[in-house]
């Protein structure tokens, strides 16, 4: 098979088109025949090698068809979305014309949608859906601030939550793509300067719940911005890996916050966070009738993944980016 190897660690120009035996399933696995692909920057941090020695091919998504299925639970064509499950971190990933994955990690989908529109959706949709509705169990009627919610993980967080009746309160850095934010649902944008706390309270809006893409360059912000009682969920690394200095629950926790975290790359397909709970379905027809705007700003040939690698590294694509094996 064709796959994209990662032939050491550094920029994009590592990732390396080669042959390699066609992988077999073992009990308990699927072996899918990868169609499409959606990028994550969780791909970026495993190709650079910012978290250690990770597989040869990276991928931690995608959408195909079952080429087989020990178990005999799905048919042979079978469509379906594959998803994290060790995929990229240790096993290969997607990034292949053939993958195994967990079965407690492929979902069959029924779909009209096309492969590349279908890549887009797995794991930012299952990622925002979890966290909305697990950690932040948020309520129609409330109101969720958003951070970071230009990037792909951040507009299905909006699209999600808009749907189910909150108020969004949507953040950019750039002024430049409030419009965009506003289209998929945001009540109101925010430009993200490091501080949005004064931002929040000489608007005075009061939030009941954060959902920080940005991570923890902002997190102690992020505490600040919600009500007493209020819910942050952290979720993403965007401002980048480097651990909060010197944090003290004692003075950084506001009496009363609720502050958790989402690791959907180490849960997701695990008893505890079964994918049976993501209502797949129910979203793709939501992005097929074009309630939920998720489809891919940009579809790359599977040639072409240096340069969507670096557009995905320069933060400009704003939006999900999805690479097609023909």
């Amino acid at each position: 098979m064709r796959a994209i190897v990662i032939s050491t660690y550094g920029d994009p120009e590592v990732l390396t088109l080669t042959e390699l035996p066609d992988p077999r399933p073992a009990d308990g696995e699927v072996l899918v025949r990868v169609r499409a692909f959606g990028l994550n920057h969780a791909e970026t941090y495993m190709r650079s090698g910012a978290w250690g020695a990770v597989a040869p091919v990276t991928g931690i998504e995608c959408a195909g068809t079952v080429e087989h299925d020990p178990s005999g639970r799905l048919a042979p064509g079978t469509a379906v979305v594959a998803l994290l499950g060790g995929m990229g971190r240790t096993r290969n990933g997607s990034y292949a014309e053939l993958v195994t994955v967990p079965a407690s990690n492929v979902v069959p989908v029924r779909t009209s949608l096309p492969w590349s529109d279908l890549a887009a959706v797995p794991e930012v949709y299952a990622t925002a859906w979890s966290a909305l509705h697990g950690n932040l169990a948020l309520r129609p009627g409330e109101t969720l601030l958003v951070r970071g919610a230009t990037s792909s993980l951040g507009q299905a967080a909006v699209n999600l939550a808009r749907e189910h009746g909150a108020t969004v309160v949507a953040t950019t850095r750039d002024a430049g793509r409030a419009d965009l934010l506003r289209e998929i649902g945001a009540s109101e944008v925010l430009v993200d300067d490091g501080r949005l706390a004064p931002q929040v309270g000489a608007r005075g809006i009061a939030v009941d719940a954060v959902l920080d893409i940005v991570g923890n360059s902002v997190l102690r912000d992020s505490l600040t911005v919600v009500r007493p009682r209020g819910r942050v969920c952290q979720l993403g690394f965007l401002g980048g890996l480097d651990p909060v200095q010197d944090f003290a629950p004692l003075t950084d926790l506001p009496s009363g916050v609720q502050l958790s975290f989402f690791g959907s790359a180490f849960v997701l397909g695990t008893e505890e966070f079964p994918l049976s709970a993501v209502p797949f379905d129910a979203i793709l027809a939501k992005v097929a009738d074009g309630t939920h705007r998720a489809r891919p700003v940009r579809v790359f040939g599977f040639d072409e993944i240096i340069e969507a690698h670096r557009l995905m590294a320069s933060g400009t694509a704003l939006g999900k980016l999805v690479v097609t094996v023909d």
